[in-house]
């Protein structure tokens, strides 16, 4: 019997973050989810300089990743199937769909040609309806779990 420690943890033991085949997941998401920003934004683009269609990408994608995270953690703890769910459409799809770094970059810009009311309303409108998105997101996959226990067949 050989009493030696193995020289590498295996692949199921190791964090989420060092395991090749969830990265690569991610990595597929992100490009999904950036892809689709990048169509919309083409397609809608900025007005005046603001970019509209980012602001809105951006609450989409807080309202989504609360509505996620909350139902995923409803069902149970962060592991098998929900981690990788959580992992590609959390963290890939929708890391790849939303861009504060756009927002961060749009609002330099404006502040940088003189229009500080639109570049720091924009900023903060940005920020409050991400933050009231993602709680929205969280009482939704709330109330939707509540109704489901509460269903039909929950009574029998």
């Amino acid at each position: 019997m050989d009493d030696r420690a193995p020289t590498t943890a295996p692949p199921s033991s190791r964090p989420p973050h060092l395991r090749a085949g969830l990265v690569a997941l991610v990595a597929l998401g992100g490009a999904v989810g950036t892809a689709a920003r990048a169509v919309l934004a083409q397609a809608l683009p900025a007005v005046d300089g603001i970019s509209w269609t980012i602001l809105a990408i951006n609450v989409v994608g807080a309202f989504c990743l609360g509505l996620l995270l909350e139902s995923l953690a409803l069902r149970g703890p962060d592991v098998g199937r929900r981690r990788t769910v959580r992992v590609v459409i959390g963290t890939g799809v929708l890391g790849g769909f939303t861009t504060y770094s756009t927002l961060a970059d749009d609002t330099a810009h404006l502040l940088d040609v003189g229009r500080w009311g639109a570049g720091s309303g924009y900023a903060l409108l940005s920020v409050v309806l991400g933050l009231a998105a993602v709680v929205a997101g969280l009482a939704l996959a709330t109330a939707l779990r509540r109704r489901a226990a509460s269903g039909p067949e929950a009574t029998r």
